[in-house]
């Protein structure tokens, strides 16, 4: 079994703890979804958000998910002029069987412009 890494991003409408829970929460269940993983195959998942969301840490919404027994850290993204606002970012490191190639990376809605070479 390999050690792979996952990538995904969500921009939030609002800085509300309560939608930040849903879409985050999206934001996995998708990442999981698409790369057939269960919560045994998570390492651990490290979170960044903009500098413009103060509402909630990310990782509540994994552990809200059940995602409980995984090694999960939050940090804030750095703050560039121009950048995307109102963004969760994730990195996960999964066991998985399948090559690297394979991995689905997955942005969603606004945030799929964050990487066109991977969004999937």
């Amino acid at each position: 079994m390999a050690v792979r890494a996952v990538r995904g991003a969500v921009q939030l409408e609002r800085d509300e703890a309560g939608h930040m829970d849903e879409q985050v929460g999206a934001l996995l269940t998708a990442i999981l979804e698409r790369n057939d993983l269960t919560t045994d195959d998570l390492i651990s998942i490290w979170f960044t958000a903009t500098p413009d969301l103060h509402c909630d840490f990310p990782a509540a919404a994994a552990r809200k998910l059940g995602i409980v027994d995984v090694p999960l850290i939050c940090a804030q993204e750095l703050d560039i002029a121009g950048a995307m606002p109102r963004v969760v970012r994730v990195l996960a490191h999964i066991e998985s069987d399948k090559p690297r190639a394979d991995i689905a990376h997955v942005y969603l809605g606004a945030a799929a412009a964050l990487r066109k070479d991977i969004a999937q």
